[in-house]
C-alpha cells in the first residue's frame, strides 16, 4: 500500500505552445470529438522536446510527452488525467495525477510532461482527456521492460525553483 500512496506523487507540468502535426497513436474510442483534433504520446528527444511518437516505452523514458491537439483556437480547459490501469502494486482504474491548464486565445496545443523519481512502473496506462469539464479522447500506453526495485520506483514531485527576488541569499 505505501508503494501506492508513493506512485500517486508523479510530477507533471504543462506547457503551451505549437508545433508541427504528428502522427496519430492508436486511442481508445470514444463520440468523436468537436474540441480535439488528436491527442499523442511521445518520448523526450534527450533535449526536453516530443521526439518519437510511440505508445509503448520502457521504465527509462523519461519524461514522456503527451500532446493535446485543439480543433479551435479558442480559451479553454483542458485536463489530463494519469490513469493506472493494470500496474503492479496500484488498484485498477486508480487515478494517479491530474493536471489542467487554460488555454489563451490562439493557442491550439497543449504539452503534458511526466516524469518520476526514478524510473516508470512497468505497466498499462491510459490517459483521459478532458476540455471543458467533458471527457473527449482516451489514449492508452505501456510501460515494460526490467523490473525496477521498489524503493527507485517511487515517485515524488520536482522541486520548484524559488522565485527571483534580485537580493542574494545570506550565507551562514
Amino acid at each position: 500500500m505505501r508503494f501506492a500512496h508513493a506512485f500517486l506523487l508523479i510530477a507533471l507540468s504543462v506547457v503551451l505552445g505549437r508545433a508541427q502535426p504528428p502522427l496519430p497513436v492508436a486511442d481508445v474510442e470514444l463520440e468523436p470529438s468537436v474540441v480535439v483534433e488528436d491527442v499523442y504520446l511521445a518520448r523526450d528527444d534527450g533535449a526536453g522536446k516530443v521526439g518519437e511518437i510511440t505508445d509503448k516505452f520502457s521504465p527509462s523514458d523519461i519524461p514522456i510527452h503527451c500532446v493535446v491537439m485543439l480543433i479551435k483556437a479558442d480559451p479553454v480547459t483542458v485536463k489530463m488525467e494519469l490513469v493506472a490501469v493494470k500496474v503492479a502494486g496500484v488498484k485498477p482504474g486508480s487515478r494517479v495525477i491530474s493536471s489542467s491548464y487554460d488555454t489563451k486565445q490562439g493557442h491550439d496545443r497543449v504539452y503534458f510532461t511526466g516524469k518520476p523519481e526514478g524510473r516508470w512502473v512497468a505497466g498499462d496506462y491510459r490517459i483521459d482527456i478532458f476540455v471543458a469539464g467533458k471527457r473527449e479522447r482516451s489514449v492508452t500506453f505501456t510501460v515494460s521492460g526490467p523490473a525496477v526495485p521498489q524503493a527507485a520506483s517511487q515517485f515524488t514531485p520536482s522541486p520548484r525553483p524559488k522565485p527571483k527576488t534580485g537580493k542574494k541569499p545570506n550565507k551562514p
